[in-house]
């Protein structure tokens, strides 16, 4: 069946038309990713860009000259040759019911076959020579094209699919990623807020409690400092008045000798004073290890209450 100047126009807008100059393709090549180009635009994109990447789905070719599209290329120069053709029989008459077919170059008929082997329309004289083998017509051969085509296009257009899904996952996980930084940043914020409290009364209640501990302890120690100045004060006095006696005359010493021995007899001779234990400040007992570990509870409350969700915590985006 011929297609009529109409149908290749509306073909051509499919199928014609290069993805980047959006003019009838010009020497197509075709990438492994099955998109064609005109060489001359693929080659002034490769140029623009630092990878060498298909314009369309931006997959990578590994081939820096890649393979010319025989097909679309004869489709392309039939389909010139209809337009020149049709413009110029449009001219001579505008009522013809149909646009001539494309010509072969070779013997002037009319383009009606695909040869598989060679990748190019032929006409029935090329039918029955002996270059060519294994015929097929136009449109069953386009539609076959077709067919190869949107199969080949399966597996991309699920790929897409499936990466926009991921997609949209990954863009809710970063949005709750966000959600989560907002929520521990303020959590770390309160908690040491109440953790500074907390310690600043700690640390007032613990300087209250030294300097009460310091002012008993100080009191104590006077009272012994008293009591042991008052024993050295009698002793002293004791042992002057002995001294005088010693140096005395014989007479005299032995004559106040019994007094003087009853004297120093009388005086009651007490263990040697050594400092009492507690007497100084237990520096430990003010400690922050000993402080932590009087409050353990407390400060593991502190940390593990507000966490305990943390991980768990969920921001549901609309």
């Amino acid at each position: 069946m011929l297609c009529t100047l109409a149908e290749m126009a509306s073909c051509a807008e499919m199928d014609f038309n290069c993805p980047v100059c959006l003019e009838v393709y010009k020497n197509p090549v075709v990438l492994s990713c099955c998109h064609s180009f005109c060489k001359a635009c693929l080659q002034d994109w490769w140029t623009q860009k630092v990878t060498r990447e298909c314009p369309v789905c931006k997959r990578r070719s590994s081939r820096t000259d890649p393979p010319c599209n025989l097909v679309l290329k004869n489709l392309c120069e039939a389909f010139a040759q209809q337009l020149t053709l049709g413009e110029t029989s449009a001219q001579a008459s505008e009522q013809l019911p149909e646009q001539p077919v494309p010509l072969c170059p070779q013997h002037k008929e009319k383009l009606q076959l695909y040869c598989v082997d060679h990748h190019q329309l032929v006409c029935l004289v090329c039918r029955d020579s002996r270059a060519h083998h294994g015929h097929s017509p136009i449109d069953e051969m386009a539609q076959e094209c077709r067919e190869q085509l949107r199969k080949s296009l399966k597996p991309q257009q699920d790929r897409l699919k499936m990466c926009s899904t991921v997609r949209q996952d990954w863009d809710r996980t970063s949005e709750h990623i966000k959600q989560q930084s907002q929520h521990t940043e303020r959590l770390i914020q309160r908690q040491f807020d109440q953790m500074r409290a907390f310690l600043q009364r700690e640390e007032q209640a613990r300087i209250r409690a030294l300097r009460t501990e310091v002012a008993q302890k100080s009191s104590l120690m006077e009272q012994r400092l008293a009591a042991l100045s008052q024993e050295m004060a009698a002793l002293s006095e004791n042992i002057t008045q002995a001294e005088k006696e010693l140096q005395a005359q014989d007479i005299p010493l032995l004559q106040n000798y019994s007094s003087a021995v009853r004297r120093v007899q009388q005086v009651p001779l007490k263990s040697v004073p050594e400092l009492p234990s507690g007497s100084l400040v237990d520096v430990l007992n003010y400690s922050f290890i000993r402080v932590y570990c009087h409050h353990g509870n407390t400060y593991k409350e502190f940390i593990n209450h507000p966490l305990k969700n943390l991980q768990t915590f969920k921001c549901y985006i609309n």
